[in-house]
């Protein structure tokens, strides 16, 4: 896995405020998604998330989530990569053609760990 730390400068995300989400023009775009997806075995395994920041991360920083099932919330934090027990990747970037030779072409940007009630797995404590 890709941490943060390890991967290329890239260009910084922009603002959730100036993220311009999907709309008509790009039905081509996610056509020929679903139809890579589908070829691969994995339209029910991926979809599509807003890449966006809300507050700048350091290079050795990575965005944890958690989940509280009885009310029913989601929440993020910010935590050290190299310092993180959180071991499940559950959001990728993709890095830019020309990944370097054995370098992953994905960059994480969110960890999860089954055992902190992330997303889908509240009951595994």
């Amino acid at each position: 896995m890709t941490h943060p730390k390890e991967s290329t400068a890239r260009k910084p995300l922009p603002r959730f405020e100036e993220a311009k989400g999907l709309g008509p023009s790009d039905a081509e775009f996610v056509r020929d998604l679903v139809e890579v997806l589908e070829k691969h075995g994995n339209l029910d395994r991926f979809g599509l998330c807003l890449l966006h920041d809300h507050f700048p991360l350091a290079a050795d920083e990575v965005m944890v989530e958690m989940n509280d099932s009885g009310t029913r919330t989601l929440h993020a934090h910010v935590e050290e990569t190299g310092r993180t027990k959180h071991v499940k990747a559950s959001q990728w970037r993709f890095a830019p053609h020309g990944t370097e030779p054995g370098q992953d072409p994905y960059q994480v940007i969110m960890l999860c760990d089954p055992l902190d009630l992330c997303p889908g797995c509240e009951n595994q404590h």
